[in-house]
């Protein structure tokens, strides 16, 4: 899998070369944020923080807003460590500072150590000073403490010249069941494509901001296909991950679905398909996901119109139900809703619906049999989500807050807030 980069100095997003020679400066980093966050996670760097020199940090926090960021530069300790995990960061990258005692200190499974070599020897102070230790050993270090390593073959930064596929197996292999990601030279959908079999991903930065390598072709180039025709199954799903339906891509589909961030697809009886064009369902195009075994796709689609499916319904096999029903029903009738009907009330009262959402909560604190708990539940999800659609919010977004606070690893007492 590809694992898109963004290095950040003074604001901008740039690329060097061998770390130290500014190659290309892309400028306004969000658009790529936008763009790369079809891919799945970003790597996004803050060099400014890394060298001493300032930092990019509320920039940061924009940017684990847009896309799920794996976040490093200037970590050099607990606090700052846990700073950026409560900030939203799906991991953290820490490099010198990656050791067994700080470690211990965070959770696993979301920390990123981060090995840089030259020729497999570990360099640092800013690639300059070789410490006599080799990579392989200091993977076998901190493999117990990390859930997985960014490893940058130095001599091959940003210099278009491939990577190195020998040493990469040797990394795998060393890291067991840490996730390995390797930079520093990866230039083709080929090397992406050769690094996943190995268990690898790739970040990669300069090649794309080039244009030697389009991140559709880098997205497909793990996916395999044992249909005669090449075709990838493709499961389409809605922000809320409910499946609308099934369409097929290749090669040429994906491209162009990447590059417009449109629903686009390969029909066997039109060829390129873009979802909506006709119809006026069009679909915007949030994430790209491959399964575990490379051979089918699933796109995450924000979905206009009635639904995906050609008989005007949410879903290929008719109304959804649930939550997502529920607000699409109630952001129609914000609008529609007929004269005097109680949905209206709400809409146009809001003294109304604040009383009411009081008491329905006090019901729900106050039921003790199940059947009761699930009656009351259910009016509170109700009322509140009339209040959600009355304020204009939608529930992928409130479901994004949750995740966001999901991530957080310093606790809040959380106790209820009194009157005083």
């Amino acid at each position: 899998m590809i694992i898109p980069s963004i290095d950040l100095m003074n604001g901008n997003a740039v690329q060097l070369v061998g770390g130290k020679e500014m190659e290309l400066d892309a400028g306004d980093p969000r658009p790529l944020a936008e763009k790369f966050r079809l891919a799945g996670e970003v790597a996004v760097i803050d060099l400014d923080a890394a060298l001493g020199k300032g930092s990019n940090q509320e920039l940061i926090r924009e940017l684990c807003g847009m896309a799920d960021c794996r976040v490093g530069g200037g970590i050099r300790d607990v606090e700052t460590a846990r700073a950026w995990l409560d900030a939203g960061a799906h991991r953290i990258i820490l490099g010198t500072a990656a050791r067994p005692e700080l470690l211990r200190e965070l959770p696993r499974e979301r920390v990123i150590a981060a090995l840089d070599a030259v020729d497999g020897e570990v360099v640092v102070e800013g690639w300059t000073e070789a410490t006599g230790h080799h990579v392989l050993d200091r993977i076998e270090e901190l493999r117990p403490y990390v859930g997985g390593f960014l490893v940058t073959f130095v001599e091959r930064e940003g210099r278009l010249g491939g990577t190195d596929e020998a040493l990469a197996k040797k990394v795998v292999e060393a890291a067991g069941d840490a996730r390995v990601t390797i930079a520093g030279g990866v230039t083709t959908a080929e090397e992406i494509a050769t690094l996943d079999r190995l268990g690898a991903d790739a970040q990669v930065g300069m090649a794309i901001y080039k244009g030697h390598l389009d991140l559709g072709d880098a997205i497909a180039a793990p996916l395999t296909s044992d249909r005669a025709d090449g075709l990838w199954p493709t499961v389409v799903c809605d922000e809320r991950g409910v499946a609308m339906g099934m369409a097929y891509s290749d090669a040429e589909s994906l491209r162009e679905a990447v590059a417009s961030r449109r629903g686009v697809y390969h029909s066997r009886k039109r060829g390129l398909w873009k979802k909506g064009e006709s119809s006026g369902a069009i679909q915007e195009l949030l994430r790209v996901d491959l399964d575990c075994d490379r051979d089918t796709l699933r796109f995450t689609v924000r979905q206009k119109g009635d639904g995906f499916c050609h008989e005007s319904t949410w879903t290929c096999w008719g109304e959804d139900r649930g939550l997502g029903s529920l607000e699409r029903l109630l952001r129609s009738r914000l609008s529609d809703a007929p004269e005097g009907s109680y949905t209206r009330r709400l809409f146009e009262d809001p003294e109304l619906l604040a009383a009411k959402l009081r008491e329905e909560a006090r019901e729900l604190a106050e039921a003790v049999e199940q059947d009761e708990i699930v009656w009351e539940t259910a009016d509170v999800i109700y009322f509140a989500m009339v209040a959600m659609v009355r304020g204009g919010a939608t529930l992928p977004e409130v479901e994004a807050e949750l995740l966001r606070r999901s991530r957080k690893i310093t606790r809040r007492p959380g106790d209820a807030k009194t009157d005083d």
